[in-house]
């Protein structure tokens, strides 16, 4: 529940103090998230009343506008957009409670079936309300184009432009439908089937040299940063020895998630599943091939950086090596309340009302960080318009996971510039704009580490070389991550492929990828299982060095402009999807994706932190 019924921009000061005083107390209380504000449990009645108003209005809709929307004014449309909106809103409260529920333990098995009856329900929601974009759709272009000038719609201009672009692959009302009904037992159930599959497996126990026993995904990753060589090995074998046990399951299951995009695609007429997801994400494909290029264009930093690492630890770096610390003295852990402390103090530096509204997240138990078996692996923002977001991510008292929360946190606190701002449909931001503010956040924390840490060079080493391997993380293994499904989808076009294609794909990119500065292991082959993006959206993983290569930029200007950036960014954030992503960019920060200069003035910036941390050995 709300500590305050007001946002926290609209408190007195005593109620800031009073806020502040119960922040410090509540920190520690709970790692867990508390969904009442959606609803009470899988018992409350107030979901089963809301579930039935939701279908009796989808229904009344349908009575009212099916088969006159050629016939609309712009003002009746606009009114018609916003009864949609409502719909929209509402189905997503519904289905938050048990995909959230199922997310924090996917072996609840009341959850499971809760979110599959749910997902039902709303599709057979969505499927009555299909008609109204297909109207629109179907309308003359000259009409279309009127509808996009007219004065009542200009809160939809962009949401009208975009439904322009999709106009050539939209099919008819019943195929939609089927389409929509075919994904609860098609795709979406394979991927499904991979999340509830992993969620069940048992890992072999991992014992540090400390005496600490790993036994979950999230625990065994984060031994990865373990200081001690065989510890880390140990880890990476846990893990992958379940991905190589299950290897042709989670390899059939690809193959049928990748077929049916490739059987999506050609039934719309796109060129190709990559188009398809270029368009939805607003990326023209010129732009996304200069990305591909300019990171394989300085793999050379990659190599270099590992060099010096493997020099400085006195051994050639293996895969499994290549989040080790650079001594061999362990890390301090750094518990929950002082990682939360030292986030909320780092958005202070930037902006007083930033902060504010990311202490609500903590203040609210919207954020659950428990540790616990069965828990989704990774981490997310799920957002709720007209409410607000809940992340999700598992704390293991290291600076990785804090680095974690303060990205998840970025997403949250973009949402909520969004939803102070933003109508339903102008609230879903293109994904490479919706990863800017979670990057952003990591370099706001950064910068504050680096003050806490003073003289202490073991730490500052170790926080810059973190830095360093979270931006090869991002601009190097996420667009080799892309290249693999370049590939995979390429192949898809030819037929059906196993899982020795995608082994041996993956390796022959990382090879690539890590020249002769790093080891790959044999196990490395299956690694590709653990991308979860790769199953649930194609094409996902190079917006994440898009995004990456904006937040630099950004960065870079607020380094230089000081807090006059802030006003013009908190803009870009609030814009949603109101904008086109690239003329939003530029208008509001200055930042030109489509300008090859932004791609190697950011390549530069790594290189830099390259050159300052040579320079310290």
């Amino acid at each position: 529940m709300r500590l305050y019924n007001k946002r926290v921009d609209r408190l007195s000061h005593q109620e800031l103090i009073t806020l502040a005083e119960t922040l410090l107390a509540r920190i520690s209380e709970t790692q867990e998230w508390d969904l009442r504000d959606l609803y009470a449990g899988f018992d409350d009645p107030q979901f089963e009343d809301d579930l039935r108003e939701l279908q009796q209005r989808a229904q009344a809709f349908r009575e009212q506008y099916r088969g006159t929307v050629s016939q609309l004014s712009p003002g009746k449309i606009s009114a018609g957009l916003r009864e949609l909106e409502a719909i929209n809103q509402k189905s997503g409260y519904l289905y938050a409670f048990p995909s959230l529920q199922f997310a924090a333990d996917t072996r609840n098995s009341q959850a499971k079936q809760f979110e599959d009856r749910v997902l039902e329900a709303l599709t057979q929601i969505e499927n009555q309300l299909l008609f109204f974009n297909l109207e629109l759709q179907a309308l003359e272009e000259a009409q279309f184009t009127k509808l996009q000038a007219a004065p009542e719609l200009e809160a939809y201009r962009h949401y009208l432009d975009r439904m322009a672009e999709f106009r050539p692959h939209q099919r008819s009302e019943e195929v939609e439908q089927t389409r929509n009904q075919d994904m609860l037992t098609g795709r979406e159930a394979f991927v499904k089937l991979r999340s509830v599959h992993l969620g069940e497996q048992e890992y072999d126990c991992v014992t540090t040299p400390e005496g600490k026993t790993a036994s979950t995904e999230a625990e065994l990753s984060a031994l990865l940063f373990h200081p001690h060589a065989d510890t880390r090995f140990q880890a990476y074998q846990s893990v992958r020895r379940i991905l190589k046990q299950h290897n042709s399951l989670y390899g059939y299951i690809l193959n049928a998630v990748t077929q049916d995009h490739r059987i999506e695609s050609q039934m719309r007429s796109y060129k190709s599943t990559l188009h398809k997801q270029l368009v939805a994400d607003e990326v023209a494909e010129p732009v996304f091939r200069a990305i591909m290029d300019g990171m394989q264009s300085r793999f050379d930093l990659f190599h270099r950086y590992y060099r010096l690492k493997g020099k400085a630890l006195g051994q050639k770096i293996r895969i499994c090596d290549i989040y080790a610390p650079w001594t061999t003295e362990p890390q301090p852990p750094i518990d929950y309340k002082t990682g939360v402390t030292t986030l909320l103090e780092a958005l202070e530096q930037f902006d007083t009302n930033y902060a504010r509204r990311a202490e609500e997240f903590f203040l609210n138990n919207w954020v659950d960080a428990k540790l616990r078996p069965g828990k989704r692996g990774g981490a997310f923002c799920a957002y709720f318009h007209g409410k607000h977001s809940y992340l999700l991510l598992s704390y293991t008292e290291d600076y990785n996971s804090l680095f974690t929360l303060a990205h998840e946190m970025g997403h949250g606190l973009h949402f909520d510039w969004i939803d102070r701002k933003q109508s339903y449909f102008n609230s879903n931001p293109p994904l490479v704009l919706a990863e800017v503010a979670s990057i952003f956040n990591e370099l706001l924390l950064l910068d504050r580490l680096l003050d806490n840490a003073g003289n202490d060079v073991n730490l500052r080493r170790a926080l810059l070389t973190r830095q360093l391997e979270d931006q090869f993380s991002l601009l190097f293994r996420q667009s080799t991550i892309s290249r693999l499904e370049l590939a995979i989808h390429e192949r898809a076009e030819e037929g059906s492929f196993d899982q020795k294609f995608l082994n041996e794909t993956w390796m022959n990119l990382y090879r690539k990828l890590c020249g002769d500065s790093v080891e790959l292991l044999d196990e490395h082959q299956y690694d590709w299982a653990r991308i979860g993006h790769i199953f649930f959206k194609p094409f996902y993983c190079y917006q994440y060095t898009a995004s990456t290569l904006v937040s630099l930029a950004c960065y870079q200007k607020y380094r230089e402009v000081g807090r006059e950036f802030v006003p013009g960014y908190l803009e870009l954030l609030a814009s949603g999807s109101q904008w086109n992503q690239i003329e939003a960019l530029r208008h509001f920060v200055g930042v030109d994706l489509e300008d090859a200069a932004t791609i190697r003035h950011a390549l530069e910036y790594v290189e830099g932190l390259v050159d300052r941390l040579e320079s310290t050995l």
